[in-house]
């Protein structure tokens, strides 16, 4: 037999307030004085109160969550990326329901299906694409999308990615700093933005300077297959330095390298990543690597998300935020570093 639910009327009785001030109590951004804040907690724990989330939302329209939508989580960028993502909204007093999907468009149609049954107030997508079709569907039940790690053009849905072009084109002049002309590029999943901006960039600095690229394989984000493009590119006319699309692939490519091939790094090959996840920094690997900047890329995803979720803004926004290049020991160093 079920225990009889405990109701706000109860809980304001019993702290000597009125249900509405139990409301705001409980309502994220409403106002109430620290006393009735403290009266009314008192009386919820005594009587074993828990407010009914979803039948606030009903009534104000809003049910302060917000669906995260995430591809995959082997890369340490992605872990930490929605650590952060979490942490922000919560801080803002959103919860965070977080949703598993395929890395292309046609695979999120289910996804979003579910998300809305929550009644979501907006959509972070990180790492993920968004056909338009579904993007329209989205804004006109109200539902703003934020793409996060991703860029897309298309009208109704904002992007927060790193300057993903920029940082493929560092990559490329440090290691033609270095001395290095046979250099090669291991590629990510090719239906990605960040793959597709990095290599561009990194192509047209190495182009710039008259050189071609070298080499190029593909690692399509994972590493076994990281691991097996390493091993084609380097049997025969091997590249003597590697810019490899994201940190995750780099370490089986270095791995791969060493253990495998017996090559020396970086004496008989340099390696350069993307991202600056924390295993970059570990000695087994100390990666030179471009950084993505996840504060700022968190920062900024959530003050666009809120502002359209709020009512603040209803303008799309494509920001891309500045990579340096985090120099360490995996690539030969030009003069000067």
């Amino acid at each position: 037999m079920n225990p009889e639910k405990v109701t706000s009327q109860q809980v304001a009785k019993l702290a000597g307030v009125s249900q509405s001030a139990v409301s705001r109590v409980y309502t994220p951004g409403a106002s109430a004085s620290k006393k009735t804040m403290l009266k009314v907690h008192k009386a919820a724990e005594t009587l074993g109160y828990r407010p009914n989330s979803l039948a606030r939302a009903m009534v104000s329209g809003k049910s302060r969550i917000i669906g995260l939508i995430v591809a995959y989580l082997d890369n340490q960028f992605y872990p930490d990326a929605i650590e952060k993502l979490s942490n922000s909204l919560q801080a803002n007093g959103y919860h965070v329901l977080i949703f598993m999907a395929s890395k292309t468009a046609e695979g999120l149609d289910s996804v979003i299906e579910e998300i809305m049954d929550y009644q979501v107030d907006g959509i972070i997508a990180a790492s993920v694409a968004l056909s338009s079709s579904l993007a329209q569907r989205c804004s006109s039940m109200g539902v703003p999308i934020v793409l996060f790690n991703r860029a897309q053009q298309d009208d109704g849905f904002s992007s927060v990615t790193s300057d993903n072009v920029s940082g493929g084109a560092k990559a490329a002049r440090f290691l033609m700093e270095g001395g290095h002309t046979k250099i090669g590029y291991i590629a990510a999943w090719e239906g990605a933005s960040t793959q597709r901006d990095r290599e561009f960039g990194f192509v047209a600095a190495l182009q710039q300077a008259g050189l071609k690229l070298h080499a190029r394989e593909v690692g399509q984000f994972e590493m076994e297959q990281a691991s097996s493009a390493t091993r084609r590119m380097f049997a025969t006319d091997a590249p003597d330095a590697v810019f490899v699309a994201n940190d995750h692939m780099a370490f089986a490519v270095m791995d791969t390298l060493r253990f495998e091939l017996g090559l020396r790094i970086p004496e008989d090959v340099s390696v350069v990543g993307y991202d600056d996840v924390p295993a970059a920094s570990w000695l087994a690997y100390n990666l030179t690597t471009v950084r993505q900047r996840a504060n700022q890329m968190v920062q900024e995803t959530v003050r666009i998300l809120l502002d359209q979720v709020e009512g603040n803004g209803d303008q799309d926004q494509h920001i891309a935020i500045g990579s340096p290049l985090i120099v360490r020991g995996s690539a030969r160093k030009p003069k000067g570093y």
